[in-house]
C-alpha cells in the first residue's frame, strides 16, 4: 500500500502544478468516526488527534500528527517531513505554513463531489481560527479539481486492482448461474453470494445488507432495495448487480438472466428485443465515451438509443466512476439535471475507470438491466469487464 500512496503523491504533484496550486491540505482527525475520503489516498492510515496533510506543488510532503500516530505516518516512506506533537497543533502549523508561504491552499470541500468534501464544518472552522490574523486566512480555496483528478485519473497499480476484484466478481456471477433455480428466493440467492465472498475473504464494494441486489421478476423492487423474499420464477428475469473489494479496489458489475419456461429453449422474443436495446445503449453510450467528452454527453447518447427505442429514459446517470468505492466521486455520466450539476459537466479524462449501466423494464417479466466496467483510453474505451453480448439462460 505505501508504495501507491507514494505513487499519488507524485501524481498529486503533477497535478497541483496543472492547476496552478502551491498547497494541498487534507485536514482531519478522528479519522475511524469522521473519514476524509481523500485520506486513504495520500496516507491510508486512521488518525485520532488534529492532523495536517500538505502536499506541495514544489514536490515536498509534509505531515503534522499527533506523536502516537507519527509510527503509522513515517512506516509509508511517503513524507520528507513528519512532525508528532504533544500539546496542540497550531504552532507546528503555522511554522510549515511559513516555510512553504502558499498563495493558494486547497481543501477538501466541494458543494457537488462527495469525495471532496471530507474536511468538516467544525473542523473548517477550528482550522480558520489557527489562520486567523495570518495572511494563510484569505488564500484556502476548495480542492474538488485536485482531488477529482488524483481520484479520477487510475494509476496502472489502481487499474491492475480492479481487474483483479473484476476477475472475481465474474467467477462469482458462473457460480450463481450454476446455482439459481426456480422457486429460489432473492434472499437465497444473495445468501450463497455473500457464503463465497466470505469464504474468499473478500469485502463489499457497498454494504452487504444491500450487495448483491437481486431481482428476481416483476414483483422485484427496481433500485438499491435489500434481497428479500420474492420467488424466482419460470418465465422471468433474474438480474444481479454484485460488487467486491479486493486490496481496497472495487468492481460494480450487473448480469441478466432468463429463466426458460416449460417447452422454452430461448428467450421470448420482448424478453431478447429487451436485451437487444439495453446492449445497443451501452454500445452508444461506450462510442460516445472519450477524453474531454463532458458526462451528460456521454449519457445522452444512451438515453436516446432507448427512447428512440420506445423505452421511457431510465432515472439515474449512465455511469459513475469507480475505484476505492464503487461510487468513487466526482464526474458522473448523468442528464443536466440538479442532483448532477457540477459533476456531470466534468470533461471525461484518460485513467478514468467507469461503469456504464442503465435498465428497462419487460412487463411480466422483470428488469432488464447490464454494467460493464470500461477504462478510458488515448483513442476511447478499453473494457475491464468482460461485456455481456448474449442473454444467460437457467434451464429448470
Amino acid at each position: 500500500m505505501s508504495t501507491l500512496i507514494q505513487e499519488k503523491l507524485a501524481q498529486a504533484t503533477q497535478i497541483l502544478d496543472e492547476f496552478g496550486v502551491d498547497l494541498w491540505l487534507t485536514f482531519v482527525r478522528e479519522t475511524s468516526m469522521s473519514p476524509d475520503p481523500a485520506l486513504d489516498l495520500i496516507a491510508g492510515v486512521d488518525m485520532t488527534w488534529q492532523s495536517a496533510f500538505m502536499v506541495g506543488r514544489n514536490g515536498r510532503h509534509t505531515a503534522i500528527v499527533g506523536f502516537y500516530d507519527g509510527e503509522n505516518v513515517r512506516n509509508l516512506n511517503a513524507y520528507d517531513e513528519v512532525i508528532g506533537y504533544h500539546e496542540g497543533i497550531g504552532q507546528h502549523l503555522l511554522a510549515v505554513l511559513k516555510q512553504y508561504n502558499p498563495q493558494r491552499i486547497a481543501i477538501n470541500y466541494s458543494e457537488n463531489d462527495v469525495a471532496a468534501d471530507g474536511l468538516s464544518h467544525g473542523l473548517y472552522l477550528a482550522l480558520q481560527q489557527y489562520l486567523a490574523e495570518t495572511p494563510y486566512a484569505d488564500r484556502l480555496e476548495s480542492a474538488e479539481q485536485i482531488i477529482a483528478a488524483v481520484r479520477g485519473r487510475k494509476s496502472p497499480a489502481e487499474v491492475e486492482r480492479v481487474r483483479q476484484a473484476i476477475v472475481i466478481t465474474e467467477q462469482l456471477f458462473d457460480e450463481v448461474e450454476q446455482f439459481a433455480r426456480p422457486g429460489m428466493t432473492q434472499r437465497q440467492i444473495a445468501a450463497f453470494v455473500h457464503k463465497r465472498v466470505d469464504e474468499m475473504g473478500l469485502g463489499y464494494a457497498w454494504p452487504k445488507p444491500f450487495n448483491p441486489i437481486v431481482t428476481c421478476g416483476p414483483e422485484s423492487a427496481v433500485g438499491h432495495a435489500a434481497p428479500g423474499d420474492v420467488v424466482l420464477q419460470k418465465g422471468h428475469t433474474l438480474h444481479l448487480d454484485l460488487g467486491v473489494k479486493k486490496d481496497d479496489y472495487c468492481s460494480d458489475i450487473q448480469r441478466m438472466w432468463y429463466v426458460l419456461d416449460d417447452g422454452e429453449t430461448e428467450a421470448p422474443p420482448e424478453v431478447q428485443r429487451a436485451f437487444d436495446i439495453v446492449y445497443g445503449a451501452i454500445k452508444a453510450g461506450e462510442l460516445a465515451l472519450g477524453p474531454g467528452t463532458p458526462g451528460w454527453e456521454v449519457d445522452k447518447a444512451a438515453r436516446d438509443f432507448i427512447v428512440d427505442n420506445g423505452f421511457p429514459e431510465y432515472m439515474h446517470g449512465f455511469g459513475h466512476l469507480l475505484g476505492r468505492s464503487a461510487h468513487d466521486g466526482a464526474t458522473i455520466l448523468g442528464p443536466r439535471w440538479e442532483r448532477y450539476a457540477g459533476i456531470c459537466e466534468l470533461p471525461v479524462e484518460v485513467g478514468n475507470i467507469f461503469t456504464l449501466e442503465l435498465h428497462v423494464v419487460v412487463p411480466e417479466r422483470g428488469i432488464m438491466s447490464l454494467e460493464e466496467d470500461v477504462l478510458v483510453t488515448t483513442d476511447g474505451v478499453e473494457y475491464l469487464s468482460t461485456p455481456q453480448t448474449a442473454l444467460r439462460l437457467i434451464r429448470p
